[in-house]
């Protein structure tokens, strides 16, 4: 059987911290859907098409990862995918209290499990937020990205 799992967010941007941890997850799954989910009710710095576009060129070379974008609830993208796990990032303990509730959730209602990793401690500062606030005002956030992705000029 194959131990598929996905991983998702909004990933706008996808970061360094996201891809460490898709990296690291691949010693313990086959398979990982890299998820982008479409939420209309937020506002993103970046497309969706071009979100996809950032995931895709950070794994090109990694055939055991795919993206793909999906809409409703995670619980739902995952057992279409066929995924049994659900991967999660954790930075702080804020972030353990909301991830444990999702996973509560999703294992009750559809009876995927939840595995979680910690962010690596050099790391723990990169979130989609501070790297969206300093790439609108000009910083070099080169570091905070996956190897060899470069993020466009134009956003949307």
């Amino acid at each position: 059987m194959t131990r598929r799992a996905i991983f998702p967010g909004s990933f706008d941007p996808f970061t360094i911290g996201h891809y460490r941890i898709v990296q690291r997850a691949l010693d313990l799954f086959d398979h990982i859907i890299i998820g982008v989910g479409v939420n209309t009710s937020k506002r993103h710095l970046f497309a969706l098409d071009t979100r996809l576009d950032i995931i895709r060129q950070a794994f090109a070379s990694e055939p055991r990862v795919t993206v793909k974008s999906y809409d409703g609830l995670t619980m739902d993208f995952a057992q279409e995918a066929d995924a049994r796990f659900i991967l999660r990032g954790l930075r702080s303990t804020a972030d353990f209290e909301y991830e444990r509730t999702l996973a509560e959730a999703n294992l009750h209602f559809a009876g995927i499990e939840t595995v979680a990793l910690y962010t690596e401690p050099d790391q723990a500062f990169v979130s989609s937020t501070v790297v969206r606030d300093m790439y609108t005002f000009g910083k070099d956030i080169a570091p905070l990205l996956p190897p060899g992705v470069v993020l466009p000029d134009d956003k949307h």
